[in-house]
């Protein structure tokens, strides 16, 4: 434990608390900072100006990071007859119906995401007690419930991933590895963060993106300079 500490104070050291870095300039520095023995996961945290307790200021949906997370995600797909078939083709881990159901039911978690197609909802639907909590559950806002099971699951195993506003306002997203180059975190970060802004709620006033920070999986938040966002965020 002393050890993770030391490293932490070393890694604040090469960070100035009460600076904002530009992006890449932010991203160098999470390399630099990220001192684990793993392959760290570089971390975006998004404030958002919404008030997440009203329906029409919730932000949600996915998009196709260019370089992917560095992590194939495990498919889970609710197809059933010539849609099963595609899902199984385009590289889906697992493929079933009531079978799946009932093993999920029993515990079983060993997938990262779940497709379904529309007509599967009602069956996937009883399973929302178990799969809502850990944010697993289809959704068509994030592609994840509908009949082009091949498009979903290629963009998946791609580099998709979701996003979702928290009950503080804040969105939490992977963008890629420490061993990346920054260039390829630096393309990834800004096709997250112009998905963010796409996505704004028109019911949401003032200033829309209000703190935006980098991290390693272990390192120190890193705070990223707003000007240099895009001039959407208002």
């Amino acid at each position: 434990m002393a050890t993770k500490a030391k490293k932490y104070l070393e890694s604040i050291k090469l960070i100035d608390k009460d600076a904002v870095y530009d992006p890449a300039e932010a991203l160098d520095l999470v390399k630099k900072t990220a001192k684990a023995k793993f392959d760290e996961t570089v971390e975006v945290a998004v404030r958002l100006g919404v008030d997440p307790k009203k329906a029409d200021q919730q932000v949600r949906g996915a998009v196709v990071l260019p370089h992917g997370t560095g992590k194939v995600a495990r498919v889970l797909v609710f197809a059933k007859g010539e849609k099963a078939k595609e899902a199984e083709a385009a590289g889906a881990d697992y493929v079933g119906d009531e079978d799946l159901i009932n093993k999920i039911n029993q515990g079983w978690f060993d997938f990262d995401v779940v497709v379904a197609t529309p007509d599967m909802m009602a069956s996937v639907g009883k399973l929302g007690r178990v799969l809502g909590p850990k944010g697993l559950m289809p959704n068509p806002k994030t592609g994840t419930v509908t009949f082009d099971v091949k498009k979903a699951v290629e963009e998946i195993k791609a580099g998709k991933i979701e996003y979702r506003v928290d009950k503080a306002g804040n969105i939490h997203a992977p963008i890629g590895k420490v061993s990346f180059d920054t260039q390829k975190l630096l393309e990834n970060f800004h096709t997250l963060i112009d998905a963010l802004i796409k996505a704004k709620p028109a019911a949401a006033k003032g200033q829309y993106v209000r703190n935006v920070t980098l991290s390693s999986t272990m390192g120190p938040g890193i705070k990223v300079n707003l000007q240099k966002l895009a001039p959407e965020n208002k």
